[in-house]
């Protein structure tokens, strides 16, 4: 298979590489804020096209712009799949019982007035033990999703401490795939890459929960939040049969990602599990269990509000949100593949004086491939390649890079929603959005973490704090570089 990473026609010059971004964006405003229609994909699609134009006129061929896109797109073909084994997930669960069940739990254990807070730090801890923010969101996340319903609280409300906490375990735990990524792309000790986004994340985490105890309690002892919980709670109890068996599906499902199993195979055995307790115990038949895995569970309980809870789900439910990845994907491939990226980058570096510079340079170029490519895997590689060198010209430890590209890129995914992590989040939240109604994208300024922590980095790089200086080791290999280059 061709290298398409291999650079052999020289960068475009910054006015050239910035016009498919800045055409882009401009087409993403006026679709988005013009016409009022959160529908980004049409948008994206004609990005790729200014894009292929673009590294037409610079001397690449079509072969070279759909190696690009397609390479992207092979390397996130696990989180598509993902999405579309959650769509399945959340069908075959809802019609389990399994969610059910977690819903009806939550209603009666968690007290309304700590409900948001109580939500981040449950999906904290099962995403630090498991190390996938994904699986959080689409299990424990989702049953969060219909307790606040019942507790009055808004959804954004719900999923911005959701996102929270899920994505904050994706950080820091060593299972997670993108805790792994950046001390690789960086050549760093991973233990040392945890230890040193300490510093940012634990003042981010805790502003979010300070937030989250005050809000949690502002509507949980209305009269009217305590007798549509009870609704609910009848609700639930006349629809599903309730028992240990429709916990069944999620235990075994945290238990494999504990043990370290990849998350397609994961997800799919609780998928097949949530069929198998829906036959077992719910009186569905083998048609009904593949139909809610396909086209999501369908019940008509006579409440309203139990049935928007419970009737989603399904592989259709994901396609608005597969389509959206694929656009985004795609764009991002051949912008990385015509080098525009990679010019911009070399642009900013130039310009760059001193470690302040350096280090919030980092931060923001990782977000902005974030918002730009839709890729939160390029958005750490690219910067973390990029800039690399740099770090060892000013005598800076590469960990400040390891932190910056984890911050820039694991933390921002999921608030830009034609990203891989925010179209997943929208997708398996149910996160509606529709035109002229764009309220369930207020998670993203309500997942206080996921902001805060790069916003710390920028504070500690201007500071002067938690900014450590190379080592000998890493001073000696700096050293020994450009030696190997010479005898290369």
């Amino acid at each position: 298979m061709k290298d398409y990473t291999t650079p052999s026609i020289p960068l475009p010059r910054l006015p050239l590489a910035l016009i498919p971004i800045v055409l882009t964006i401009a087409l993403l405003g006026v679709q988005i804020f013009y016409y009022d229609d959160f529908t980004p994909h049409i948008p994206l699609a004609i990005g790729f096209g200014i894009t292929a134009l673009v590294g037409w006129l610079q001397g690449y061929r079509w072969k070279d712009i759909e190696g690009g896109a397609f390479q992207v797109l092979h390397v996130a073909m696990p989180s598509i799949a993902t999405l579309i084994i959650v769509g399945m997930l959340v069908g075959t669960w809802i019609a389990s019982g399994t969610v059910p069940m977690l819903i009806y739990l939550g209603l009666e254990l968690i007290d309304p007035g700590w409900f948001l807070a109580a939500a981040m730090l449950m999906c904290s801890m099962v995403s630090l033990s498991i190390g996938s923010s994904w699986t959080t969101v689409g299990t424990v996340g989702l049953a969060l999703i219909g307790i606040g319903d019942a507790f009055g609280v808004p959804i954004y409300w719900t999923a911005g401490a959701v996102v929270s906490g899920a994505f904050f375990g994706d950080k820091i735990s060593p299972l997670s795939d993108t805790t792994n990524l950046s001390p690789a792309v960086t050549e760093t000790n991973i233990f040392d890459h945890i230890r040193y986004m300490l510093p940012t994340t634990i003042p981010a985490m805790l502003i979010a929960l300070a937030v989250y105890l005050v809000v949690g309690g502002a509507e949980g002892g209305a009269g009217d939040s305590l007798a549509r919980i009870e609704t609910i709670k009848q609700g639930l109890a006349d629809s599903f049969a309730m028992g240990l068996w429709q916990l069944l599906p999620l235990v075994v499902v945290i238990g494999l990602a504990f043990f370290k199993v990849a998350p397609i195979p994961a997800l799919f055995i609780g998928v097949m599990l949530g069929g198998g307790v829906a036959i077992l115990t719910q009186g569905a038949s083998v048609h009904d269990a593949l139909t809610f895995a396909h086209s999501g569970f369908a019940i008509e309980t006579g409440a309203a509000t139990l049935d928007s809870l419970l009737n989603r789900g399904g592989v259709t439910s994901m396609t608005w949100v597969v389509t959206l990845m694929m656009f985004a994907l795609a764009y991002g491939g051949a912008l990385e593949r015509t080098r525009c990226l990679e010019a911009i980058v070399g642009a900013i570096m130039k310009r760059l004086k001193g470690f302040r510079g350096l280090q919030t340079s980092a931060i923001l170029t990782s977000i902005a491939t974030n918002v730009v490519s839709g890729d939160v895997y390029l958005s750490i590689a690219l910067p973390g390649r990029m800039y690399k060198p740099a770090y060892d010209q000013v005598g800076y430890s590469r960990l400040n890079l390891s932190r910056a590209i984890e911050e820039g890129g694991t933390l921002v995914s999921p608030l830009v929603p034609w990203n891989a992590g925010g179209a997943f989040v929208i997708g398996a939240l149910g996160l509606t959005v529709t035109a002229g109604d764009f309220s369930a994208l207020l998670y993203i300024p309500l997942a206080f973490a996921c902001w805060l922590s790069p916003l710390f980095g920028i504070l500690y790089a201007q500071l002067g704090w938690f900014s450590q200086r190379a080592d000998e080791a890493e001073e000696a290999r700096s050293e020994a570089a450009p030696l190997a280059e010479k005898r290369g």
